[in-house]
């Protein structure tokens, strides 16, 4: 099963945290580049028979919108169309499993999205009033968590257990700790997502086992004791969701289903290139069209998306669909209707508002890449090889329009050079849409040094260039980027912390205000209050060489004159919340920002606790910090401990969850006031 991005950034960030330095991973020349017909204009694919109409050199300017905005006529249709664009791109190998040039961090900034007049807190989202899946959730009554496969309701108010629901069957060593999953909540009802897949639900009349097959997403009823109300398989990966209100999207990425036949030994890569394109030319059209299976009322069935359902942008390789599922959490029968729509499309990023939800790809980073393979003459695939060299890195932008609760429809497409560093170098505003992204970088193969990073802005509804601002960081990467409103601020570093101040107000002009240097870097950024920004990453030398968790609080005021007010060390230390800003919390009306932070220890990470801070307008203070037990020792496969992971506020009570359980504290001074034991 192919690795997810945010998967794979979360373990690159795991392992960075234990490094001096980055390891070097394999070079462009390791790997065959993309199809040189990306750019091609023919909204089917490229042609087999002929040479591509438009010239490569296209790549250097935004991709032409040539977008059909319409699904397919009929499946045969939209069969040929796939047909001949997977053809192009198909290797001697298939399609191929994830090919990554090298790690990539999922480092995130967060967007504050709890209204201050509340009395507890809330997951800490991109954009208010719409929520990202997370391992715990609060309404100020109930604390829900998914934590080891097993689900569980807390009361706020007695601090007491009052229900459990297993998920995932224990295995003989009874633990199954490294099952990971993430809850939205609506109400009485919880879906459980299990991004993993291959995870079946099980009751006291269900046998628990372990069974192929993609993403599971579970739906549990809360109003009694939690039961499982029904389940839904999808055949892919999953790439995200969000929700908003009772609505929730599913984003899921699929491969097409193509039997390639058997390499026989000793053949040229030639020959087996030639082997594949006939399988692929022959494929129907179910090899294409994603499958779901559904669970409810004790019957399941496997459906398909039609084909009449199935939209592409003006160019697509054919290897890849992105299906949103859209799920009403407050409906009798939230599985299945209204039914998916498919694209034609990759997808690795998910970006969400009220009404636009967007999904980004960059095709360095994705599938299957052909490679410059002579076809034999008078062969099918004669003049349909790929150009060899590696092309300029782009993102790929598709923006589905979700502003009712039904199925969502398919907007447009687009893209801009370079690459994403995660979601929050999204931001729609004024009706436009902010990206910022980095071209060049080490990181990807090129030569040392040569990064650099730019914002561009889009128009929303054509995706087309309104403006752009670039050469922000020459020689580095984007660690970080907060938008808010009409500014934005981005991170960039290699060896210093240079904070840029960018006024985006008139979207056909975007400059860069102001600037400021500093040792290490921020990687999430945070609003805390009029005119400041509190910064999470890490303090490094002036060689570059990172020395522990770093919090920082900038004074934004004068876009033109940013400054740090106030900085907080940690020495060889390291937080979740510098690539997951789900881990960071932040209480606007105490200045209470809590963070997990775990420390290094003989090679290794250990001693795992929440820092808890008190910001204030002028600096950062230390309140102390909050330890749970230990768990027991794993076995098998399963991960080590991974400590403190989470905190939220309910009232005057500071609460942290951990696989061991949940603490609660006094939010003011951090006394303890009760322990509840995940036993």
């Amino acid at each position: 099963m192919r690795t997810s991005i945010r998967t794979a950034g979360v373990l690159a960030a795991l392992l960075a945290l234990g490094a001096t330095g980055c390891a070097g991973g394999r070079t462009t020349q390791d790997f065959p580049p993309p199809p040189a017909d990306l750019t091609s204009t023919d909204p089917a694919g490229p042609d087999l028979a002929g040479t591509d109409s438009v010239s490569t050199d296209l790549v250097g300017t935004d991709l032409v919108n040539n977008v059909r905005l319409v699904a397919y006529a009929d499946c045969d249709e939209m069969t040929e169309g796939l047909r001949r664009a997977a053809a192009r791109t198909v290797t001697p190998w298939g399609f191929g499993d994830a090919m990554f040039y090298a790690a990539r961090s999922d480092v995130a900034t967060a967007k504050q999205a709890m209204p201050e007049q509340q009395s507890h807190s809330t997951t800490n989202t991109h954009e208010a009033g719409v929520d990202e899946p997370d391992l715990v959730k609060t309404d100020g009554d109930r604390v829900i968590t998914v934590t080891g496969g097993v689900l569980r309701v807390v009361d706020a108010k007695t601090r007491k257990v009052t229900g459990t629901l297993r998920l995932v069957a224990q295995d003989q060593a009874g633990d199954q700790s490294w099952v990971q999953a993430g809850l939205l909540v609506h109400g009485d009802r919880a879906l459980v997502l299990f991004e993993g897949g291959g995870i079946i639900p099980f009751g006291a009349t269900a046998t628990a086992r372990v069974a192929p097959g993609g993403p599971r997403y579970v739906l549990v009823d809360l109003s009694g004791e939690p039961r499982v109300l029904g389940a839904m398989t999808v055949h892919g990966q999953h790439v995200d969701a969000r929700q908003a209100g009772s609505t929730v999207r599913l984003v899921v990425r699929s491969q097409p289903e193509i039997a390639f036949p058997a390499p026989k030994e000793n053949a040229s890569e030639r020959e087996l290139l030639e082997g594949n394109r006939e399988a692929v030319l022959s494929a129907p059209a179910d090899a294409w069209l994603p499958s779901y299976d559904v669970e409810s009322g004790g019957a399941s069935r496997t459906e398909r998306v039609g084909c009449d359902r199935v939209s592409h942008p003006g160019r697509f390789t054919g290897t890849s669909m992105l299906t949103v599922h859209t799920i009403d959490l407050a409906a009798a029968t939230p599985f299945g209707s209204p039914a998916p729509i498919a694209v034609a499309a990759d997808g690795d990023t998910v970006y969400g508002t009220a009404g636009s939800l967007y999904v980004t790809s960059n095709p360095r980073w994705w599938g299957a890449h052909p490679i410059d393979v002579a076809p034999a003459p008078g062969s099918s695939a004669a003049a349909s090889t790929a150009t060899p060299g590696v092309p300029p890195e782009r993102t790929e932008v598709h923006r589905f329009d979700v502003s009712t609760p039904g199925a969502p429809r398919y907007v447009t497409s687009g893209s801009v050079p370079g690459r994403l560093l995660n979601q929050y170098s999204l931001s729609e505003f004024d009706g436009h849409l902010r990206v910022a992204t980095t071209s060049g970088d080490e990181v990807l193969g090129a030569s040392p040094g040569t990064g650099e990073s730019g914002v561009y802005v889009l128009d929303a509804g054509t995706l087309a260039r309104t403006g752009s601002v670039t050469g922000l960081g020459k020689g580095e990467r984007i660690y970080a980027v907060r938008f808010a409103d009409g500014l934005g601020y981005v991170v960039t570093f290699r060896q210093t912390d240079p904070l840029y101040a960018l006024d985006l107000r008139d979207p056909a002009a975007p400059k860069v205000t102001g600037e400021l240097k500093i040792t290490g870097f921020s990687a999430y950024l945070h609003p805390a209050g009029e005119g400041r920004l509190v910064g999470i990453g890490q303090e490094a030398s002036e060689a570059g060489r990172v020395l522990g968790t770093q919090i920082s609080l900038f004074d934004v005021s004068d876009p033109a004159a940013p400054a740090v007010l106030s900085r907080f060390h940690r020495k060889g230390s390291g937080s979740e919340a510098e690539w997951d800003p789900h881990a960071f919390l932040y209480w606007p009306s105490t200045g209470l920002a809590v963070l997990p932070l775990r420390n290094r220890a003989g090679g290794g990470m250990a001693g795992s606790a929440a820092l808890a801070l008190r910001v204030g307008d002028h600096e950062i203070t230390e309140l102390g910090v909050v330890t749970h037990p230990r768990s027991p020792a794993r076995s098998g496969f399963a991960p080590a401990d991974q400590g403190i992971r989470r905190s939220l506020v309910i009232g005057a009570d500071l609460w942290t969850v951990s696989g061991s359980g949940l603490k609660v504290s006094d939010a003011a001074t951090l006394a303890d006031r009760a322990w509840i034991p995940f036993t």
